[in-house]
């Protein structure tokens, strides 16, 4: 290991280490014994006085210690906390340009359902929140239901010189309450959240001032959940497109309500589910 020049130890001027005072002390040693055996062995001269030699440093002397190695502080790495990539919020499109976007969304939220070719291929926003405005009111605009109109014949049934509404009939709409109903909860508020931008703004344009869609909404829901659900045969009174209720209290109901009726019990009884479960939310 290398050893930074900073952290060595200058020796001092004049200053010798041990090895050095050895050899020295060897040498003056033996100068003083060889001096000593020459004198005794050619005479007897009156003995010389011994010079002692100082060979006490200058300066005190430098012991030579192990050098410390220096001491390394272990780099530690701050912690990198992996999070997870939020989830990129999808951009809304301007209510003009919204078609595909809706319609994507619709399609998601039917869950493999075959949905697609009830679904109307323009203004899917504006037409959806004008259908909701005439049903707050009682009412059905047909040519602007954002779900197409069933394309199996309406028909009746003649039993004892009496029309009835024929049972078949009513699975008619089987396609769209199933839809209605086999809706997710979660995903329905999800997606009906993320529209509420378009669907606000699609409203506003009717001129309601403070009045919210949601508040539309929610009318609109208690005047359908509001249609009785009719059990029993519904006897008829005219001649094809002109049909009405013989019982005069179903044909003194609203008309949104009247498709209630003609969707049958079972199909009532899923779409009034969905309805309820929305407007919990809505009113939540």
């Amino acid at each position: 290991m290398q050893v930074n020049q900073e952290d060595r130890i200058a020796p001092k001027e004049k200053s010798v280490n041990t090895n050095t005072l050895a050899i020295v002390a060897v040498a003056v040693a033996a100068i003083v014994s060889g001096g000593a055996y020459y004198y005794f062995k050619v005479g007897e001269p009156e003995p010389l006085p011994v010079r002692v030699v100082d060979i006490t440093p200058e300066e005190p002397l430098v012991a030579v210690v192990d050098i410390p190695e220096p001491v390394i502080e272990e780099i530690i790495e701050p912690e990198v906390i992996e999070t997870e990539p939020q989830a990129q919020i999808e951009p809304i499109p301007t209510l003009s340009n919204s078609d595909g976007y809706v319609h994507q969304k619709t399609v998601e939220i039917a869950d493999g359902m075959k949905i697609e070719p009830l679904l109307v291929e323009k203004d899917l926003v504006r037409h959806f929140v004008v259908f909701v405005d005439n049903l707050a009111q009682g009412e059905l605009a047909r040519k602007v239901s954002p779900l197409k109109a069933p394309d199996r014949v309406f028909t009746v049934s003649d039993i004892t010189n009496k029309t009835y509404l024929n049972p078949d009939s009513y699975h008619r709409y089987d396609l769209y309450a199933n839809f209605i109903a086999n809706l997710n909860e979660q995903q329905l508020a999800t997606t009906y959240k993320e529209l509420t931008p378009l669907l606000g703004e699609a409203f506003e344009e009717l001129g309601y001032g403070e009045m919210s869609f949601n508040q539309r909404m929610l009318e609109a829901i208690d005047i359908m959940l509001a249609a009785p659900v009719i059990e029993q045969p519904i006897e008829l009174d005219g001649v094809s497109v002109n049909y009405q209720f013989v019982d005069p209290k179903l044909e003194a109901l609203p008309n949104a309500q009247k498709l209630l009726v003609r969707m049958g019990p079972e199909n009532a009884k899923k779409v009034k589910a969905a309805l309820r479960k929305l407007k919990k939310y809505l009113a939540g």
